[in-house]
């Protein structure tokens, strides 16, 4: 077993001892020295040891305590930031994190969230913890407004695909040279955006990764603009924040026991028929029923888009048990920010464009047009990235109110259908879906769970995941564990001990 080089620094004296028995790693260069390394279409703006325990991310002073806690465990690494420039309108920032001792002999990439614009300063910290070599990407811009995009097709290419690859080319580069050997296994980690960004690459970019975990992928749809109609167009169909619990209650009430257990959460939503009519009010509208416009925009939140000449099915939408989180997309009074700066300056070119005016015919036909869809990672053709034995662990929450849970179960099930079938790529991809749990974190259900370990084992070892641990706590403390299963499996209750227990609980199929 190896033994982590920063234990030698624990005395000089145990130092002497082992030095004889193992080796120190053989360093190409310093840190400092990778400020004159030179790559292609890249300058190297900062090359510098950070002290254990010393970073603070830009702009945070001296005395934020929460920020100093969040990093204080961070061991001493090597600090390299970057400006890639793959075209003429490139602006893409990167960072580079080395660890100083103890390195794994692996890179792990992070992904971003919403239209990124900013390094994911915590998520290298994780990595580094871990032992790993990392990098993230600001993704070509500052800040997280989809306004760049405008009349700048070159920057939406950075945003959309460009800036991921470009920085995992380099780290390889960055990693060679400080450590003088190439990472042995290179993995990708991202949830949301994140998660979008890790099927994009194994989708273009196969040969980047070994290994990718692609956490609730956030592929562009007009789901928000699908309930925005339903709730804020018209204002007697709007919900106020004060019934979302009135409805998740009425739905569990209604469904919760049919997975076997009455646990508060709901193993398969896609199980559930609730109906918000049985709220419909009997008298005068208040907190403990909905109106007829109330009960029609629930509906319509649940029901998937579909396009109003036609009939066609568009795209999902939201399922029963996602009630507490409505206001992300239904909260009003405008859709939710991230979508809405889609339409407004990559689909329609104009700040000043009015939601209200979106028909779900012709205007859907335009925003899936090659230039307003390059960001989305929906290829299902994965052969290439398996090829090589590539490994792609999906997961998303039921209860995601951002992101349709139903458009990756679609995604993968695309992957099945055209590579021969779920049997044909279980070696390769895994989906979990977690009962109650939000967009990526969160939410009444067990959903702290670990996926790199799992990653790395199938990607080491050969050995697919068939359940994975998650918890959930209150005050800190664990108060449930329950097993996530591969899609389609479900955790199903054995009949007997605590239904906080994993180990009382089995994935079997539906």
């Amino acid at each position: 077993m190896e033994i982590p080089i920063r234990r030698f620094r624990a005395g000089w004296v145990l130092g002497c001892v082992l030095a004889p028995l193992i080796a120190a790693p053989a360093f190409a260069g310093s840190c400092e020295s990778l400020a004159s390394l030179a790559l292609p279409n890249t300058t190297i703006t900062m090359a510098q040891v950070v002290p254990a325990g010393a970073f603070l991310p830009p702009g945070a002073g001296q005395g934020t305590a929460s920020v100093g806690n969040a990093y204080k465990d961070l061991p001493e690494f090597c600090r390299v930031a970057a400006t890639l420039r793959p075209s003429s309108d490139s602006d893409i920032k990167v960072e580079f994190w080395l660890p100083a001792s103890g390195w794994n002999r692996k890179l792990e990439a992070v992904g971003n969230g919403g239209w990124a614009g900013v390094i994911s300063y915590s998520a290298l910290a994780n990595s580094v913890k871990a032992g790993y070599a990392s990098v993230s990407t600001d993704t070509g811009h500052v800040g997280g407004s989809g306004s760049f995009a405008s009349d700048h097709p070159e920057k939406l290419a950075d945003f959309g695909w460009r800036s991921e690859h470009e920085m995992t080319v380099k780290a390889k580069s960055v990693i060679q040279a400080f450590y003088g050997s190439a990472p042995r296994l290179s993995y990708w980690n991202g949830c949301s955006t994140g998660g979008r960004q890790g099927l994009k690459e194994a989708q273009r970019f196969p040969d980047d990764f070994d290994g990718i975990i692609a956490g609730a992928p956030a592929n562009r749809t007009a789901l928000a603009l699908w309930i925005a109609f339903a709730v804020l167009k018209d204002p007697a169909s709007y919900i106020p924040s004060a019934k979302y619990r009135l409805i998740h209650r009425a739905v569990l009430e209604a469904c919760d026991a049919r997975d076997g257990v009455k646990d508060g959460l709901l193993e398969d939503p896609t199980r559930c028929d609730f109906d918000p009519k049985a709220l419909l009010c009997k008298g005068a509208d208040d907190s403990s029923c909905l109106t007829a416009a109330q009960v029609a925009a629930a509906q319509r939140i649940y029901a998937a888009a579909t396009n109003p000449r036609t009939g066609q099915v568009l795209f999902p939408s939201l399922v029963p048990g996602s009630e507490l989180g409505w206001g992300v997309l239904g909260g009003g009074p405008d859709p939710y920010g991230n979508l809405l700066d889609h339409y407004k300056y990559v689909v329609f070119k104009n700040p000043n464009w009015d939601w209200k005016t979106f028909n779900f015919d012709w205007d859907i036909a335009r925003s899936e047009q090659p230039e307003n869809t390059l960001m989305n990672a929906t290829d299902p053709n994965l052969r290439p990235f398996f090829a090589h034995n590539g490994k792609l662990l999906i997961y998303h929450g039921w209860s995601d109110p951002n992101v349709a849970a139903l458009n990756t179960i679609r995604y993968y099930k695309s992957v099945a259908d055209t590579l021969g079938g779920a049997s044909k790529i279980s070696n390769n991809v895994r989906l979990f879906l977690v009962p109650g749990m939000g967009h990526c974190a969160g939410g009444e259900g067990p959903n702290v769970f670990d996926k790199v370990g799992p990653l790395d084992e199938w990607v080491e070892q050969g050995k697919a995941p068939e359940r994975i641990l998650a918890s959930h706590s209150t005050g800190g403390k664990v108060d449930r564990t329950r097993p996530l299963c591969p899609y389609p499996q479900v955790a199903k209750y054995k009949g007997a001990g605590s239904i906080d227990d994993a180990a009382n609980f089995a994935c079997q199929a539906p």
